[in-house]
This record gives C-alpha cells, structure tokens and sequence, in this order.
C-alpha cells in the first residue's frame, strides 16, 4: 500500500494565494492543521482551527521569525521512516508527532531584490527554515507529501478526495518540483551575491536556471523537442516575455529568428522609424525612414528574396498600411512594441502569422552574460554591447569622409555587429544596399552582399545598385586588400573597419589608390 493518508499538515506560505480554500478542505477532511506566523492568522481569521509550531516544539519563535521551525520536532516528524523500528521508538520516546503534509512557499526573495529593497531587506527575505521543511519533506516522499505551489492545490485535494489520501506518484511529482523550488532559489541568491552584491562577472560556480517551461512546436527541426524557460531573478524584459496576439504556435527557430530581430532592432530605439527583416538569425534587409511604411520598402528591396518567410522586427507602434505592407508577403512572425488596431485587423487575414508585442524595446548597451553549451561545457562571455560614436573613429586615408558617408558608415557598422562572421554591410541613406553574412573569408562576403545589391537594381529597375555612393562595414578587419577591393568594384565610397592587421597599411594604400575614405574604429565585431 503506498497511499499515505493526512492526518496533520504544516502550513507555512508567503504567497497566501488559495490558502484559506486550502485550509478549509484539508479541514474538512479531519485534518489538524499547524502553522506559523502570518499563515496562522490568516487562516484562523477564516474561522479554522490552528495549532501554532510553537504548541508543537515547545519553543516560541524567536529572533524574529528567523527560528521557529528547525527543530527536532518538526523535523523529526517530516524524516521518520515510519515502518523502520528505530524511527519509530525514536518519535515515541521524544514525543514527536508525524507531519504528513506540508505546504510550503518560500520568502519572495526575487520580488524583493526586483523592487530594488536595500541590502539588509534582501538578506532578510533569504529562506531558511522553509527550503529546509521543504528538502525534508521531498527526501521522505513515500512518507510525506510537499506541495510548493498553490496551482498544484487543487491537485492535492483531487488525490485526496477518496479517503483523504495521497498517492507515492503524486508524492514523488511533487518531490521532484520541491527539489527544482529549492535548486532554483537557492540559484537566485548565489546570482544575487556574486553579481550585484559582489561585482564578479564570473563566480566560482555559476548557477543558471529558468522557470516555467513553454513546450515549443520542435527545435531547430521537426525530429528536435524544444522548450522555452525564463530566467529566475533579474532580467531584461525581451523577446520571452512578448505578448502573441495572433498565430500559431511559435518554434525554436521562431523564438531564435524573432531575438535576432528585436535585438538589432532595439540599436534604433532611440532613432527614427526603423524596420529590420531577419532570415535565420542574420539580418536581410535594415532600414531606417521618415516613417515605417516607408522603411519597410527600403529594407525589402535590399534583399526581398531572402526577406520571404522571415521575421520583421519595428521600433515603433506597428500602423495599418506598414501591417498591409508587410502582410503582401510570407513572413513567418513580426515582433513590434505595440500595434494599432489597423495592423491587428490587417494581420488577422493572414492566421499563421505571429504577432508578438514586446511593450518596450530592451536597453541594447545593457550588461549580462552570453552563455553557449559546448561538448563537455559552457563557454560564457559578457555581452557584445559595444557602440561607437562619431568622435571615436580614426580616419587613416588621404581622403577624409563626408558628414553622409560618415552617417552611412555608423549605420553600416551598427547593423554589422549583428551579422555572422565573416561579415560584410554596405548602407547608404539610412538602408542597407547589400549583406554579406557567414562566410569563410571577408572578399566573398564582400561580392556576395554585392550580387545582392545588383539583383535588387534589376529587380526594381534601378539605374545603377545602391552600393554605388554606399559605406561598406566590415565586423573584423581586412587581412587582405581584396575584400575592400570587392567594395570598391561595387561602388563603395567609404569604409569602416576596425583596423589591426599586419597588412593595414596594404589596405590603406588600396584605398587611397581606389580614392576611398576609410576610418577605422578599434573594435571588432565577430558573431558566430
């Protein structure tokens, strides 16, 4: 028989969400309920019979709260083997009642270090006789019950209903969630002391966690199971937390493509109407205008071939007529802090296309950690946040860039520190003219960021493609003449570049000879 029947339950929450319904039921069962502090007053206010640890223990609470249930008596009753013979001499000679139920949440540490207490509030709000009733209720599961969430309430009373028992299934399911509870806290303020109270960038033992896992349609392919977790503690509000308004469910690939864009997309959070098109993961088509409409047609004439099926990311509340736009072709999700009520009626003829609201534009020079998983590993980094001012560049050729090439060049630059490595952008009048993007040398992605530009001049019936009179950005420097050579056949006029090759001053004399102007900027942007 692995039914275990509950005879008395310790409650002890600080979210008392559902607990006088709790309370109530268990009551109504023949229960005895114990509690503490706040719990306790709150469910004898409902009129329910409680017995405080204290009449349990036989010592008050003290030290304000920090010590009220480490003890014996408590514990005791949560670890007994119940069918081992010593156990059970033992609880009979030191009077120590069993606990088959316990119910607890624990102090909300996170809500306190978010709402920005001071230091002393934080420490006080770190659990430790709550973690500790927890890990000993769930270590004596196939005795104990542990119940850490109120959504699981209704569970228990559900297992309960026939004979006021629990089932060992149901005990080791919430065994297993106690244990994630307490890992995860536990997490929570180790991240606390090292990162915020401590300053180090990378501790000794790094805890990472997520919560509440969103089941995904599959990974980066159908055969792949996915999921998405969001962090415990501090964090950016981004991509994770948009609001779906419309489509259907999102995927691996969806999420990965959709942060790409927002990520790039919030460089212009500040700026004028911005429009990027992302296709796996790399962006096709970046624009900035009078007004999105306007930008959305000069990002998808960079490269409307690459922008079918991908993801479109807005620095602004998405209108009508940029929504009507947008929706003329396949795309797959389109990420915007807001959308009027236009755009969601201009969307919602399109049923598979998903509509995600972020509300605001993460802070793109924030701070945190980039972490990657290796065979056997993590590698961990701090973020790419780099950013670059006019001031900060270094003209190194004869000829120095004028105030729009300058402009062009910035621009360039900023869209490149988010393409994959081998990286080549060339922009001109706030909009990508052509992208290169992970290729294995710097001239390839020069010509093939080219050979784009050209197809949209034949495309759009251009007169010339719009790398002529463009900047050109490369992410790492030139090793050779022949990537800045490329840019140059293309129409370059200007180039940004971070400079530090052994061969920079081949480069330089390339451009003089080709009547470019150059400036390098110090910093590389490599993204694999």
């Amino acid at each position: 028989m692995t039914d275990v029947v509950i005879k008395r339950a310790l409650l002890s929450v600080s979210d008392k969400t559902g607990l006088v319904e709790l309370g109530q039921a268990l009551a109504d069962h023949g229960v005895e309920l114990v509690s503490t502090g706040g719990t306790a007053k709150a469910l004898r206010e409902a009129g329910l019979q409680v017995k405080d640890i204290s009449d349990l223990t036989g010592f008050p609470e003290m030290m304000d709260g920090r010590v009220k249930t480490l003890h014996p008596k408590v514990h005791g009753g949560l670890l007994a083997v119940r069918d081992n013979a010593e156990h059970a001499a033992a609880m009979e000679e030191h009077d120590i009642g069993a606990i088959d139920l316990v119910v607890v949440n624990l102090y909300p540490f996170e809500a306190t270090v978010m709402r920005g207490a001071e230091r002393d509030e934080i420490i006080e709000n770190i659990d430790i006789g709550g973690p500790s009733m927890v890990r000993s209720s769930a270590k004596n599961h196939a005795y104990v019950t542990i119940v850490t969430d109120p959504a699981d309430y209704e569970t228990l009373l559900g297992e309960m209903k026939d004979g006021g028992a629990t089932s060992l299934d149901f005990r080791k399911a919430m065994a297993a969630k106690a244990f994630a509870a307490t890992a995860s806290y536990d997490s929570m303020i180790s991240q606390w002391f090292a990162f915020a109270d401590q300053g180090q960038l990378f501790p000794d033992m790094l805890a990472i966690n997520g919560k509440a896992p969103t089941p995904l349609r599959y990974g980066e392919n159908p055969h792949q199971m996915a999921a998405l977790y969001t962090p415990v503690g501090p964090h950016t509000q981004g991509i994770a937390q948009a609001k779906q308004v419309q489509g259907k469910e999102l995927s691996y690939n969806n999420y990965n493509d959709a942060d790409a864009a927002l990520e790039l997309c919030a460089e212009f959070k500040e700026g004028d109407p911005a429009v990027v098109i992302v296709k796996h993961a790399n962006p096709c088509g970046v624009a900035q205008a009078g007004s999105l409409l306007e930008a959305w047609e000069q990002a998808l004439a960079c490269d409307s071939v690459s922008a079918f099926g991908g993801i479109v990311a807005v620095n602004r509340t998405l209108d009508g007529p940029t929504a009507e736009a947008i929706a003329k072709i396949f795309t797959e999700v389109v990420v915007a802090p807001d959308a009027d009520e236009a755009a969601r009626e201009a969307f919602a003829k399109k049923k598979n296309l998903r509509l995600l609201l972020t509300g605001d534009l993460p802070d793109p020079r924030r701070g945190g950690l980039a972490v990657k998983p290796i065979t056997g590993g993590l590698l961990v980094q701090s973020r790419d946040n780099g950013a670059l001012t006019v001031d900060a560049l270094k003209v190194v050729t004869e000829r120095e860039p004028s105030e729009q090439e300058l402009k062009d060049c910035l621009f360039a630059w900023t869209v490149a520190r988010h393409v994959k490595s081998n990286a080549i952008v060339y922009a001109k009048d706030g909009a990508t003219a052509g992208i290169g993007a992970g290729q294995m040398n710097r001239r390839d992605s020069s010509r093939i960021a080219a050979m784009k530009a050209a197809e949209a001049a034949e495309k759009y019936d251009w007169p010339q493609p719009r790398t002529v009179g463009s900047a050109v950005a490369s992410d790492a420097f030139f090793p050779f003449a022949d990537g800045l050579l490329a840019a140059a056949e293309a129409g370059a006029t200007a180039v940004i570049q971070p400079g530090g090759s052994i061969r920079d001053d081949e480069v330089i004399e390339a451009a003089n000879k080709a009547g470019l102007a150059m400036v390098f900027t110090g910093m590389r942007h490599f993204r694999h």
